[in-house]
């Protein structure tokens, strides 16, 4: 299967099938306005037209302490090492008390954002050591279950924050701004580049979409990898494709 209408990080590959069968946890990354959160709901309303329970979930959040830590982080002056310590706080409790266990109850799983945004952000746009990351994601995140796949929405920095701006402009509500709208573009240039690393290590479990296309094209591709896993799925069963 090609890329979808964009080339991929040096030296990565995608494929249409995950690593595990059944239930899978599934994650979608990248800079806020590459259209994770519409693309989400796309995908779980799939996974539900074809009888499959589904659990979405969020980073930072996802459990009471870990929304009560978000906060915390997109509105408390810190450091990059205290960011850094808070998310892995806030994926400890995540994984413990939300993904681990549905996953255990046969549910899909699909989280925006994982432990990918934190190699991005803090890795490769704050300049935090890859091996302190590293070390850390091993030992909240060893013990269980890491995502079946994840989806990269590639995005510019620049239409990236066009749309947040349309976003906020046409919200009738705007939600408050957090430290990370204050970032300059040549952050989440960084944060983009950091993608296009974590995703060389994914390997065959990882899909890296043009998210410039239209909501409409990217969602057709989706629908195609959505229906190649369920109708592997069903083979496996012995039922039919849904």
């Amino acid at each position: 299967m090609s890329l979808f209408g964009s080339s991929p990080p040096p030296s990565a590959s995608q494929s249409a099938e995950p690593s595990a069968t059944g239930p899978r946890f599934l994650v979608l990354e990248g800079i806020d306005g590459a259209g994770k959160s519409t693309h989400l709901q796309f995908l779980a309303n799939r996974l539900r037209e074809s009888g499959q329970s589904v659990l979405i979930t969020r980073e930072p959040g996802g459990s009471p302490l870990t929304e009560t830590l978000r906060e915390i982080v997109l509105h408390s002056p810190m450091d990059g090492l205290t960011e850094l310590l808070i998310i892995f706080a806030a994926r400890r409790d995540h994984l413990r008390q939300t993904i681990w266990p549905a996953l255990e109850r046969g549910q899909w799983v699909i989280s925006d954002r994982f432990t990918d945004s934190t190699r991005a952000y803090q890795g490769t746009a704050r300049g935090l050591p890859s091996s302190l990351i590293e070390a850390m994601a091993q030992a909240v995140e060893a013990e269980g279950r890491g995502p079946d796949h994840v989806f990269y929405f590639d995005l510019p920095a620049e239409v990236a924050a066009k749309r947040r701006r349309d976003r906020s402009a046409g919200a009738l509500l705007a939600e408050e701004a957090d430290r990370f709208d204050t970032e300059t573009i040549a952050f989440f240039e960084r944060v983009r580049l950091g993608y296009r690393l974590a995703a060389q290590n994914r390997q065959d479990r990882q899909t890296w979409i043009d998210a410039q296309r239209s909501v409409e094209a990217i969602q057709q591709d989706l629908a195609q990898v959505m229906h190649s896993w369920l109708s592997f799925n069903a083979q496996l069963s012995g039922t039919a494709a849904p």
